[in-house]
């Protein structure tokens, strides 16, 4: 009762606070996207948080955590999308992670610099949540140490992969035919399909994590998903990389971006006192 209650303090200090709110200004992939219907850090945030609460309640784990931790895991990221990430990582001299950044941000930066005060594994979700250019679950995939966290872990990629082809559809950037064929076949076409497929078989592969009917502790339950979804997600997600985010159009519109976050970078190092 007591570790639920720290959990619901969690989420809504996070919900609460004023980087969750500044969300709404950072953009995901598209720089600066013409109408209200593209994705922001704050409406992916908020996806990320949905689909990570219905599967912790569908394997009736801790609701809460797993949606404190998808709350607070992007509220290290730069505006501008990874471009402001890239950038800053390059000309930092101890390198910028946003993860790390938005560990940081709860734990020193919130509340005056007194930070958030969240639980252990609130933190750990949130620092552990990013995945780099890793496959799904392939080389360099790092766990989580909750099943919470690693629900949050995988929602984030279920929500960015789902709406991120909606974005780029919507920005003439792909069109449907391009969509790889194994991730239609098993995903489905739409938005909406994509994502009850994937919910519905983390579902079907994580039902060990329950707790019921496990009789050996050799079983170590894990949060996962079936072979064939498997395939499918890292096909939709290596196209993404190749014909969105690191394609010429995204990176035309990357320009000026990486030139506003080094001027404001070199404005602020040569004059702290300035810093809101």
């Amino acid at each position: 009762s007591s570790t639920r209650t720290a959990f619901q303090r969690d989420r809504d200090r996070i919900i609460h606070c004023k980087a969750f709110r500044r969300l709404k200004h950072k953009t995901q992939v598209f720089i600066a996207p013409p109408g209200d219907h593209y994705v922001t850090r704050l409406t992916h945030t908020l996806e990320v948080s949905q689909i990570a609460r219905s599967i912790a309640r569908g394997l009736n784990l801790n609701e809460d955590l797993t949606e404190a931790m998808a709350l607070g895991h992007d509220l290290g990221h730069t505006p501008f999308g990874h471009t402001g990430e890239e950038v800053l990582n390059e000309i930092s001299p101890f390198g910028f992670r946003h993860n790390e950044q938005s560990l940081r941000v709860v734990d020193q930066i919130e509340n005056g610099g007194k930070g958030l005060n969240l639980t252990f594994e609130a933190r750990e979700g949130i620092v552990k949540h990013s995945k780099s250019r890793a496959g799904i679950f392939g080389e360099g995939w790092e766990t989580v140490g909750t099943l919470e966290g690693q629900i949050c872990k995988l929602a984030d990629v279920v929500a960015y992969i789902s709406h991120d082809v909606d974005d780029a559809l919507r920005a003439g950037v792909i069109t449907e035919d391009d969509i790889p064929s194994v991730a239609v076949s098993v995903m489905g076409r739409s938005r909406s399909e994509r994502i009850n497929t994937l919910v519905c078989d983390i579902l079907d592969s994580s039902w060990d994590a329950r707790g019921e009917g496990l009789t050996s502790k050799q079983i170590e339950p894990i949060i996962g998903v079936s072979p064939s979804v498997n395939e499918a997600m890292n096909a939709l997600r290596d196209f993404l990389f190749e014909r969105v985010y690191d394609s010429e159009f995204v990176n035309r519109e990357a320009g000026a971006a990486r030139l506003v976050v080094r001027r404001l970078y070199e404005h602020f190092m040569g004059h702290e006192n300035q810093l809101p």
